[in-house]
């Protein structure tokens, strides 16, 4: 299983929370050494910047972008006669996990070439977000999350990886993930039965206890939490559809009747299935 469809699978579960954005202008004698709590992504608006992460240098020229996890420590500095860039620094939470990015290769340099449409539409906010227009802060995040959902989605079709090395503890962090990849695929091919939580035990190679555990390490969430998610969005494009019944629907989802589904439903979306279609 690709394991950015997770993130599509459980969107409602994301949130991205945006702690500052400002710019900055700096001399050509600018060097910094940092490593970040959370999330930093750069837009370079003018200038070039050298980055050094343990023995790899890098450089990035006006109008990269470069985002760095909370895991890469860097030293940064201008080159020439100085820069100016625009910084987020942002969480990225699924669940009740921090770090769930930190599984991903996704820290890097990335050509605003290929996020160009989101990019601009980022800049474009920002600049409104500068004058305190109104809602501008909503729509600041709002197009701020479509350039990270973006650069997601070229991860997840293998067009940007990032180049920053990262701590040797994120490697283990996606081999957790991959390691429920047989769970994964088994919860997508029997959303039609009820699913027993110590079958995937069984699958993963791990005690229940265990399993439980170590789902909710990776993932953030439960794996019972992670199948009726599943379940509420297949139900949803079922009733969009308009071509099943509720019976049908609920056989479909490996619910036992039409009122233990009508019931989950409801609990999911706050309204029972006959009223979610109008």
């Amino acid at each position: 299983m690709d394991n950015m469809k997770i993130f599509n699978e459980l969107s409602e579960l994301v949130m991205i929370h945006i702690n500052s954005c400002s710019e900055i202008t700096h001399p050509s004698n600018w060097v910094e050494s940092k490593h970040h709590p959370d999330f930093d992504l750069w837009y370079l608006s003018e200038g070039q910047i050298e980055i050094r992460i343990q023995e790899k240098v890098y450089c990035a020229s006006e109008g990269d972008l470069i985002l760095f996890s909370p895991k890469v420590a860097y030293t940064a500095s201008a080159l020439g006669s100085g820069c100016r860039f625009i910084f987020t620094h942002f969480d990225f939470v699924l669940g009740n996990h921090f770090g769930i990015l930190d599984s991903f290769q996704l820290s890097g340099i990335i050509a605003s070439d290929i996020v160009k449409e989101e990019c601009n539409l980022f800049l474009d906010t920002y600049d409104q977000y500068k004058r305190s227009s109104p809602m501008s802060g909503i729509r600041l995040k709002g197009c701020f999350t479509i350039l990270i959902a973006k650069i997601m989605e070229l991860y997840g079709l293998g067009e940007y990886r990032g180049e920053f090395i990262h701590h040797s503890s994120d490697q283990k962090q996606l081999m957790s993930l991959q390691t429920l990849d047989p769970v994964f695929d088994y919860i997508q091919n029997h959303l039609h039965q009820t699913i027993n939580v110590g079958e995937l035990a069984i699958l993963a190679g791990m005690s229940e206890k265990y399993f439980f555990y170590y789902f909710k390490q990776s993932l953030g969430i439960t794996p019972g939490r992670y199948i009726y998610q599943l379940k509420m969005n297949r139900a949803r494009e079922l009733l969009y559809s308009k071509r099943y019944s509720i019976k049908q629907i609920a056989d479909m989802l490996g619910y036992p009747d039409p009122y233990s589904f009508s019931k989950a439903f409801k609990k999911f979306y706050k309204v029972p299935p006959s009223q979610f279609v109008w």
